[in-house]
């Protein structure tokens, strides 16, 4: 790889240059996580040794406990060295709506979408909101933000589905529990090596004045930009920037994203076992459930896997779920 790149004529063709050095700004990244991983782990068995001869028993749990955090970052790190789908290690965009029942499904979406921007804090990846519209009440109607950081569609691309919540109604004078949904779709930024072909014949391009939280205008003009693809029906609007043009050319990159993400799909049917267009958002067709109210449950309905501590994944512990459904799929494909 390092070879390829420092060919003179490498940028002879520059979409196949900018893959070369993506590819090996990925094989450092990951090289340099092994070998930092190696390290700890030689050092904590020195420690654990050395504890042992003297009789140190506090730091003998100490480097034992350690090192349980070092098999866990090992298996973690052989999942990531499996995340080589074609888009894998590419930023992605989070599209949260929320379903039907207004105020209760609006406000799960919010807390979704503090979930996942918890869970990118956690890793240091960085996250621009794109595209907000607030609840009439409480919480968001709809919200699409932008993730980046290294695997971030690798990690994420699995968590595209209908997300359930049940609690005791903050919102209900009367304190009954009530059942929410929201729907998540994930797809992934596309750079310029991948060519995705878009006619402006099947395009409808609407503007509409930008809106903040509590209804309040951006601004007076109407910068907002949605874009509507008839062939597939495929709709994406942005209005995080005042101007008409910069979220015109946003909302295209997201429609471009879109429409990949909707090829790699259709050519892993199979292995992903998602529909080719969203679903109702309800009954029948959830990914995972959320208890909060009589008892605390997070369960994921793809995987099996369960967690009681409900509040530490709704502020962005999703990682064993991340890492089961990865790892299924991975056995899927395989198998």
């Amino acid at each position: 790889m390092n070879r390829q790149a420092e060919l003179p004529d490498l940028w002879t063709d520059q979409a196949n240059a900018q893959k070369i050095l993506k590819q090996r700004e990925s094989l450092h990244h990951s090289i340099q996580r092994i070998q930092n991983l190696e390290a700890s782990l030689n050092n904590s068995l020195d420690i654990l040794e050395l504890a042992e001869q003297e009789g140190e028993l506090d730091l003998v749990k100490e480097a034992e406990d350690t090192l349980n955090v070092l098999v866990h970052q090992a298996q973690r790190l052989q999942l990531e060295t499996l995340l080589s789908g074609e888009a894998d290690n590419n930023d992605c965009f989070i599209e949260i709506n929320a379903g039907a029942g207004g105020t209760e499904a609006q406000d799960w979406a919010q807390i979704l979408a503090r979930m996942y921007s918890r869970w990118a804090e956690t890793r240091k990846y960085k996250l621009e909101i794109l595209d907000e519209n607030s609840g009439e009440e409480a919480g968001v109607k709809s919200i699409t933000f932008k993730v980046m950081g290294h695997q971030a569609y690798g990690w994420l691309k699995t968590e595209s589905g209908v997300h359930r919540l049940v609690r005791i109604s903050p919102f209900d004078a009367n304190a009954r529990r009530h059942t929410s949904f929201a729907s998540v779709w994930v797809y992934p930024v596309i750079d310029q090596s991948i060519e995705v072909e878009v006619e402006e014949k099947d395009l409808r391009i609407d503007t509409y004045r930008a809106s903040g939280a509590g209804g309040q205008h951006v601004n007076k003009t109407e910068s907002a930009i949605r874009i509507t693809h008839n062939p597939t029906g495929i709709v994406v609007q942005c209005q995080n920037d005042r101007s008409q043009h910069r979220n015109r050319a946003q909302a295209m990159d997201m429609l471009k994203a879109r429409l990949y993400e909707l090829e790699l799909r259709k050519r892993e049917e199979k292995l992903n076992a998602q529909t080719a267009s969203k679903t109702d958002i309800g009954w029948g067709h959830q990914i995972r459930s959320y208890v909060l109210q009589p008892y605390q449950m997070v369960k994921d309905n793809r995987t099996g896997i369960e967690r009681g501590n409900a509040h530490g994944v709704l502020d962005g512990d999703i990682d064993i779920f991340l890492e089961a459904a990865l790892a299924q799929r991975i056995g899927d494909k395989e198998g």
